[in-house]
């Protein structure tokens, strides 16, 4: 170990910015531009890319792969066992994308052999404080959770979701992309793409439309998804109605019909319910 308290790997003398107190396994994968904190701990199937900083008292464990330019802060533990009493010791996974950042004391279990057995977070997402992302939880990209949000197993998080402060999800629950929910949201069904949802019990109660503007959503596209909303939230009709409802609506809105038609297909497929 040099004067600086960096170590070099051993195939190729090149300094890593391993704290000398950290405890990294050496059958871990960590590329040479890896930093790792004090007392972190890395078990010997993790596998860490380009760039990323693991931050202070840190435990990465399981089999677990983290990708490239991540942000990990302290008091993290990601690849645990599952909370689940029928996990077995299978061989089960984690896998985390590019430019997520992971604030202090969120946890990130391994998948189950009941399901795909993999648990899954996307690229460029922003997870603050205290998260859970519960065994098979399936994240894609560019979403916020905010503090304390808690996912139970098997739930499943479209492109661009934002979920306010102590949003709980229940198991097997679907959030669809771009839709939001409000600070202390219980969410027990699906929620349908571009959707808000909040209040006690929560309800939905809109579109993001602040949120789609900034994405580059053109007001035509925007107006297509409000009457689309309107149709199956608003206007009494039965789910089954409104469905067919949405089909003529994207039919006569080409600008919006692909939206309308992605609203269509997620309500088809909800398994819990959709709530409205």
């Amino acid at each position: 170990m040099c004067h600086t308290g960096w170590r070099r790997r051993p195939e190729s003398g090149s300094l890593m910015a391993i704290h000398p107190s950290a405890i990294v396994d050496p059958k871990a994968e960590l590329d040479s531009s890896v930093e790792v904190g004090p007392y972190s701990i890395i078990g010997p199937n993790v596998k860490i890319g380009a760039r990323t900083k693991v931050g202070p008292h840190v435990v990465i464990d399981g089999h677990t792969t983290i990708g490239e330019d991540n942000r990990i802060f302290q008091f993290t533990s990601l690849g645990g066992v599952p909370q689940d009493k029928k996990y077995a010791g299978e061989e089960t996974k984690l896998e985390i994308g590019d430019r997520n950042t992971i604030r202090e004391f969120c946890t990130f279990n391994l998948g189950t052999a009941q399901d795909v057995g993999v648990t899954r977070l996307g690229n460029d997402n922003w997870i603050m404080a205290y998260v859970h992302l519960a065994h098979d939880c399936q994240v894609g990209n560019h979403t916020i959770f905010a503090n304390s949000a808690q996912l139970a197993g098997h739930v499943h998080i479209g492109d661009w979701v934002i979920l306010g402060g102590f949003t709980l999800i229940h198991q097997f629950c679907r959030i669809g992309d771009h839709a939001m929910t409000g600070f202390g949201a219980k969410i027990s069904q699906d929620i349908s793409p571009f959707v808000m949802a909040s209040g006690t019990p929560t309800t939905a109660y809109g579109i993001n439309a602040e949120g789609l503007r900034r994405r580059g959503f053109s007001p035509d596209q925007i107006t297509g998804i409000k009457r689309a909303y309107k149709t199956v939230y608003r206007s009494g009709l039965t789910l089954e109605e409104a469905k067919t409802k949405l089909l003529e609506e994207a039919a006569a809105s080409p600008e919006s019909a692909k939206y309308i038609e992605q609203m269509h297909t997620f309500i088809s497929e909800a398994q819990r319910g959709l709530l409205r």
